[in-house]
């Protein structure tokens, strides 16, 4: 008896670890399916040209990777803080707005880069279309949950 509990335990626990490994592509399928949808949502909202795009989505992509390595920074827990910022108040806690303030300040200078190549009206757009998108997104994932 001690032996089959043992066995199931084995099996059980190598069972997970195969759901587990499996489930990584397909969640980076899914991300990279999400990112298409955004660029074709993007692309479409402020009507590029394909001359627009293809220097416009270069420095997306840039901005894109260093929000994202903001917003981990700003969720994890380690204490580094971002370029010139520092992370912990006073009481040995993250200070979340100096992380909000790096995002405005990154947000910024991607606005001067993206107007070089739209245009200025559509780079102020740009920053509400990607807003919209999230929007959107958030519906979807919500309506798929009922």
């Amino acid at each position: 008896m001690l032996r089959f509990r043992h066995l199931l335990f084995t099996l059980g626990f190598m069972l997970s670890g195969a759901l587990c490994t499996n489930a990584q592509p397909r969640d980076s399928k899914r991300f990279e399916a999400i990112e298409n949808e955004k660029i074709a949502y993007i692309t479409k909202e402020l009507n590029l040209t394909q001359s627009e795009a293809q220097r416009f989505f270069p420095i997306y992509n840039q901005y894109n990777k260093e929000m994202w390595t903001l917003k981990s920074e700003k969720t994890s827990v380690a204490t580094n803080a971002p370029r010139g910022a520092s992370a912990l108040n006073g009481s040995g806690k993250r200070d979340v707005l100096s992380y909000d303030a790096k995002e405005l300040e990154v947000k910024k200078e991607y606005r001067k880069k993206f107007s070089e190549v739209i245009g200025s009206s559509r780079a102020i757009e740009f920053f509400e279309i990607e807003q919209n998108f999230r929007e959107l997104l958030y519906k979807e994932l919500q309506r798929r949950n009922r």
